[in-house]
């Protein structure tokens, strides 16, 4: 079913006991701005027998308990959910994340931008970003709303190992490596605050609809 446009949104069933609802094609505030406000119109659902909202960047993947609903009569909630004005989703923490820029590709990012290391900084710092999604590992957030003039793709060559802390960017988004792993970002620097810890409660400390600064420090 088609509720606004030729093609979007789109809602398909996603294995046995699961629907996604894809808002397009592309990454922009218009579409995380739907994804995120259809997932905090149905998180204050308590009848529908959904398990897990994961939202991503264009698209909500709902769970549900097949035992309480079924795929054809959730997907009649979330038709009329989906419909009427889009509201503005609700604001997610800002979260203030202190940044050692030190990387070992800050010099590159520079001279690929044509920038100093110290716009690189002053650009990277300046933004306020916003968490698009989770994923990769546990804890890492993907941050959109990177500067343009940073925008660049992943290295040619990915890193068999990022050191835990890492604050790289890649493409239009920017992110905290949780942990040490193999990794093709642009590393511009290191923080000390913890991403993930499996004692911790929640463990990730960043949240879908968070909002992210980088502070830098000596």
């Amino acid at each position: 079913m088609t509720l606004s446009g030729p093609r979007w949104p789109r809602l398909s069933p996603l294995g046995d006991s699961a629907l996604l609802v894809t808002f397009g094609d592309r990454i922009d505030s218009s579409t995380r701005d739907r994804v995120l406000a259809l997932a905090d119109r149905l998180g204050h659902r308590r009848d529908l027998g959904i398990v897990e909202l994961v939202p991503a960047t264009v698209s909500l993947a709902i769970r549900y308990d097949p035992r309480t609903t079924d795929y054809g009569s959730l997907r009649d909630v979330v038709q009329t959910s989906i419909g009427g004005p889009v509201p503005t989703p609700p604001a997610g923490r800002l979260i203030t994340i202190p940044v050692r820029y030190d990387g070992p590709d800050l010099a590159e990012v520079a001279a690929k931008t044509g920038l100093t290391q110290a716009e690189v900084v002053a650009r990277h710092s300046a933004r306020e970003y916003q968490v698009a999604l989770l994923g990769f590992v546990p804890g890492f957030g993907y941050l959109t709303a990177l500067d343009p003039r940073l925008v660049l793709p992943r290295r040619s060559a990915p890193r068999p190992r990022v050191p835990a802390g890492s604050v790289a960017i890649a493409g239009e988004q920017t992110g905290i490596y949780p942990a040490a792993t193999p990794g093709g970002w642009h590393l511009l620097g290191r923080t000390r605050t913890v991403m993930f810890d499996p004692a911790r409660d929640p463990p990730g400390l960043l949240a879908v609809g968070d909002r992210v600064r980088f502070v830098a420090e000596d």
